[in-house]
C-alpha cells in the first residue's frame, strides 16, 4: 500500500513535546505560551499569525489556483557545474501546469528557462499514466528533465516524445525516437546517448548521428525489457528497469516475464462508459513475475545474463554499478522479505556473484537507497537496521564492517551526499526528534555526528554532483515550502524561492485563523511511547465541549505527527473553523521509530494499530473540553482500512467513520506489500482472516461513509464493493460516494472539492 498519497503532501516533520500541553490556549488563534516556549513557533511567526487576515477558509478555495501554499517549486536540481539551480514551477492561473525555471547561482537572478508551450504536450499512454500514478506525478507541461554531464543541454520527455534543449543556442530539438510512446528516458552518464523504453523494449539514440538502435527486440505481451513490474514501482520504489554503466559501454537491465501472474480484467468506470482493462495483478499468495538480470554491451549488443541463483520466486529491488563499470551490484530479496543480500558480480569474468552483505530478520527487512560505493577506496556505505534502528555502516569490498558510522535510538532517513575529498557523509535523519527531518554530517572515517540544518521543521535536500553545496526544500507547520541554497556547513547562500508570507501571499488573508497543534505523548499497552498532535478550533474556549475528528493513516512507512506543511491539512484547518477538534496519533507500526515499534504488527494487522487509536481516544476523553461521545475516525488508503477496523471493532469508541479507498481483504492486495507484514496466506491463514474487516462487519451499528475511485488500479474498487455487499446483506445502513474515473490518489480540483464538501457535510450531520 502506498503511503505517498499522504507523504507527498506531508514532506516534513514537527516539534514533539515531552508531555501533553495544558489546555490554556485562549480564543481566536492566540498561541499558548507552551507552544512558543517549545519552539513550535517563534515570536516573528506569532506576530505574523496575529496580524494576518481572518477570512474563513472555504473548501472551494483549498485546491484552487493560485495555490494557497504560494510558489512551491518541484523537480529541484543543481546543474553538474553548479552554476544553475533549475526547477519546475506552476503557473499562477494553473498551479498544475509547469514550466522550467532557472536561477543563476552567482547573481541570484531567476528567469524562465523553457516555456512548456514550446513543446507539444499530448495524451499519455496507458503505461505512462500508470507509471505516473506510481510516481505520484500529477500535472501538465514539463514534468521531468535531465541535465547533460557538461551542463550544456537538457533532455525533456513530454507525452511520449523526447526533446533535446541546447542552452548554448537556445534551440529545442525533437529527437527521432520512432513511432510509439517513449518512456523512462534519460541521458547516458557522459551525455553521448539518450536511452528510452518503447513497446516493452530498450532503445538508445546516439546524439552524434541521431541513429536509434534497438538493444532488445523480444519485448511484447508478457515479456517486458528494461521495465519495472507493478510491485517494483508501487512497493519497492524502483521505477526503472535499466541502469547505465558510468563509462557508457554497457547497460544492465531486467527482463520480466509476467506469464504466470494472474491476468485480471478490471472494470474502470468512467462517467461516459466502462473501460475494460487487463492487468497482471499479483495478489497476495499468488504468482509474481519471473525476473532476469542482463548486461548488454553497446559495442556488439551481446547480452550477459547474471546467475541470480536456483530460487526464481524472488525480488530484485535494487541494481547499481560500481565506479569501475566492470562490476555490478544487485540486491536479492527473498519472497518472505526476511532475507536481503547485497551481491556483486564481475561482468567480464563470468564468476558467480559474491555476497557482500547479508541482512536477516524474523519479521521483515525494510528497503532503502543508501548504498554508495566509494571511488577513492575499496569500500562502500550501507544502511542497516541490524541494531534496531536504521544506521550507516562503512564496509570493505571484502564484505567486512570497517566501522559503524551512526548509532543510537534514532533513525537515518537517507544518504544525501558523500564528499570523499573532504571526508564527510551528509545524511538526513531524526537524531534530534523523530518528528523532524534534519540534515547532518559524519566523518567518513567515523566520529561525531554534526547537525547541518538549523530551522525546526522538515529539510529535504538536493546536493550538487561534485561539491558540498545543496538546495534545501524546507517547510514546517507555519511555513509553506521554501527553497534555499546552502554551503557545506549549512550556511545560507541564496534564496531560490523564499515564499515569504506577506500581504501579497495567497495564504495571508486566511492565516489569522490558522491553528498550530499541540504535541504530546501517551503510552501504548506495551509501554512504548506514542506521539500525537491535537488541533483546537479557531474559536476554542475551555468551557465548551467539542466533537473530535481523528485523522488516521496508521500503516507502515508513514507518519502524520510531524512539523510540516501539508495540503491535506487544509481540510483540517477547515474543520477547525467549523468547530471540530482534530487529533492525530502515530500508532505502533508507523515509521521512524525503529524495528521494535514497527514489528508489533507482524502477521496481524489492525490489532495493535486499533488498540493504539483507542488509547488516543481514552486520552481525549480525559480532556474537559472534548465531547467523548462525538468522536469520528477518518482515513484514506491504509487509513481507510483503519477507519473501518476502528468503527467495526470499537463502536463504543467511534460514533462515525469515513473510509477512503480502503484495503478490506488483504487477499485482494499485492504480494510484496501484503506478505511483508502478514506472510504468505498458506502459512498465516488465521492472520489474514483476523486482519480482514469482514469478521467484524456484524459489529457495525451506524455512522459510516465510504468513498473510492472507480478506476483505482492500486487498491482495487472491489475492496469497497465487497464491504457494500456485506453491509447490505446485514441490513446495515451506510453511505457511499464513488468517483468515476478517479484513481487511488483522488486527483483533480473538482474531485477533491466535491469529496471534501461531502465529508464535511457528513461530519456535521453525525457529530454536531
Amino acid at each position: 500500500m502506498t503511503t505517498r498519497w499522504i507523504t507527498s503532501a506531508l514532506m516534513a516533520v514537527p516539534m514533539l513535546l515531552s508531555t501533553p500541553i495544558s489546555a490554556s490556549q485562549t480564543d481566536n488563534n492566540q498561541l499558548s505560551q507552551a507552544q512558543v516556549n517549545q519552539g513550535i513557533v517563534d515570536s516573528d511567526t506569532q506576530a505574523l499569525l496575529s496580524a494576518a487576515g481572518k477570512k474563513p477558509l472555504s473548501i472551494e478555495r483549498m485546491y484552487a489556483s493560485p495555490a494557497l501554499a504560494g510558489t512551491s517549486p518541484r523537480g529541484l536540481k543543481l546543474s553538474p557545474d553548479g552554476k544553475r539551480v533549475t526547477y519546475l514551477a506552476g503557473r499562477k492561473d494553473n498551479q498544475h501546469f509547469y514550466d522550467l525555471w532557472q536561477m543563476d547561482v552567482a547573481s541570484g537572478k531567476q528567469s524562465i528557462l523553457l516555456n512548456a508551450d514550446k513543446l507539444t504536450i499530448g495524451e499519455l499512454s496507458d503505461e505512462e499514466k500508470a507509471r505516473r500514478e506510481r510516481q505520484r506525478i500529477y500535472g501538465q507541461g514539463i514534468m521531468e528533465y535531465f541535465w547533460s554531464d557538461d551542463s550544456n543541454a537538457l533532455l525533456i520527455p513530454a507525452s511520449g516524445v523526447l526533446y533535446y534543449y541546447s542552452l548554448s543556442d537556445n534551440k529545442v530539438t525533437l529527437l527521432p525516437t520512432g513511432e510509439g510512446f517513449a518512456t523512462d528516458a534519460r541521458l547516458s552518464p557522459k551525455g553521448h546517448y539518450v536511452s528510452f523504453v518503447r513497446d516493452q523494449n530498450l532503445f538508445v539514440l546516439s546524439l552524434s548521428d541521431m541513429k536509434v538502435t534497438a538493444l532488445t527486440t523480444d519485448g511484447g505481451g508478457a515479456i517486458k525489457n528494461a521495465m519495472a513490474e507493478f510491485v517494483a514501482q508501487e512497493e519497492m520504489g524502483r521505477m526503472t528497469g535499466y541502469w547505465w554503466s558510468l563509462d557508457e559501454t554497457a547497460i544492465a537491465y531486467t527482463r520480466i516475464d509476467e506469464s504466470d501472474v494472474e491476468l485480471v480484467t478490471r472494470n474502470e468506470i468512467y462517467a461516459d462508459g466502462i473501460k475494460l482493462t487487463e492487468q497482471r495483478y499479483p495478489y497476495a499468495g499468488k504468482n509474481n513475475v519471473k525476473v532476469d538480470l542482463g548486461v548488454i554491451k553497446l559495442s556488439n549488443q551481446k547480452v550477459t545474463w547474471i546467475d541470480l541463483g536456483k530460487e526464481q520466486d524472488i525480488y530484485l529491488p535494487r541494481v547499481k554499478w560500481l565506479p569501475d563499470s566492470q562490476r555490478l551490484s544487485y540486491q536479492w530479496q527473498s519472497r518472505d522479505q526476511q532475507r536481503l543480500d547485497l551481491r556483486v558480480v564481475d561482468i567480464n569474468k563470468g564468476d558467480r556473484a559474491k555476497n557482500l552483505v547479508e541482512e536477516r530478520s524474523e519479521a521483515w527487512i525494510n528497503l532503502n537507497d543508501d548504498l554508495h560505493f566509494l571511488k577513492e577506496q575499496d569500500s562502500f556505505i550501507w544502511a542497516s537496521e541490524r541494531d534496531g534502528f536504521n544506521h550507516l555502516y562503512l564496509f570493505g569490498l571484502d564484505g567486512k564492517v570497517k566501522t559503524q558510522l551512526t548509532s543510537g535510538d534514532w533513525v537515518v532517513d537517507g544518504v544525501e551526499f558523500v564528499d570523499e575529498k573532504a571526508g564527510w557523509i551528509y545524511f538526513t535523519g531524526r537524531k534530534d526528534t523523530a518528528v523532524e527531518q534534519h540534515l547532518y554530517r559524519v566523518p567518513l572515517a567515523g566520529g561525531e555526528v554534526e547537525g547541518v540544518s538549523q530551522r525546526r521543521g522538515m529539510h529535504s535536500v538536493v546536493f550538487a554532483d561534485n561539491q558540498a553545496v545543496y538546495l534545501d526544500y524546507f517547510n514546517s507547520l507555519v511555513q509553506p515550502p521554501q527553497v534555499s541554497l546552502h554551503g557545506e556547513k549549512g550556511q545560507h547562500l541564496a534564496w531560490v524561492e523564499q515564499n515569504k508570507i506577506d500581504e501579497n501571499h495567497p495564504l495571508n488573508e486566511y492565516l489569522g485563523l490558522w491553528q498550530v497543534p499541540e504535541f504530546g505523548l501517551i503510552k501504548a499497552e506495551d509501554g512504548q511511547e506514542l506521539q500525537y498532535r491535537l488541533f483546537k478550533p479557531s474559536d476554542f474556549t475551555k468551557d465548551k465541549k467539542y466533537p473530535v475528528v481523528v485523522r488516521v493513516y496508521g500503516g507502515p512507512h508513514a507518519q502524520l505527527v510531524v512539523n510540516s506543511w501539508g495540503e491535506h491539512d487544509y481540510f483540517t484547518q477547515y474543520l477547525l473553523q467549523q468547530g471540530f477538534m482534530v487529533f492525530q496519533l502515530d500508532n505502533r507500526g508507523s515509521a521512524h521509530r525503529g524495528t521494535q515499534f514497527e514489528h508489533v504488527i507482524y502477521q496481524h494487522l489492525g490489532e495493535a494499530e486499533v488498540n493504539d487509536q483507542k488509547a488516543g481516544v481514552d486520552y481525549l476523553r480525559t480532556l474537559p473540553y472534548v465531547a467523548g461521545d462525538k468522536i469520528a475516525l477518518y482515513g484514506h488508503s491504509y487509513g481507510g482500512y483503519m477507519a473501518l477496523m476502528g468503527l467495526f471493532k470499537a463502536p463504543d469508541y467511534f460514533k462515525a467513520a469515513i473510509s477512503g479507498a480502503p484495503v478490506t481483504d488483504w487477499a485482494l492486495y499485492d504480494t510484496h506489500y501484503t506478505e511483508r507484514y502478514l506472510g504468505h496466506p498458506e502459512q498465516n491463514a488465521k492472520g489474514y482472516e483476523a486482519s480482514s474487516v469482514f469478521p467484524y462487519v456484524k459489529n457495525y451499528q451506524s455512522g459510516l461513509l465510504m468513498y473510492h475511485g472507480m478506476a483505482d488500479d492500486n487498491v482495487l474498487f472491489e475492496n469497497s464493493t465487497k464491504v457494500y455487499k456485506a453491509l447490505q446483506d446485514e441490513g446495515k445502513l451506510f453511505q457511499m460516494i464513488d468517483y468515476p474515473g478517479s484513481k487511488h490518489s483522488m486527483r483533480g480540483e473538482k474531485v477533491r472539492t466535491h469529496l471534501y464538501r461531502s465529508l464535511a457535510d457528513f461530519l456535521e450531520r453525525e457529530l454536531m
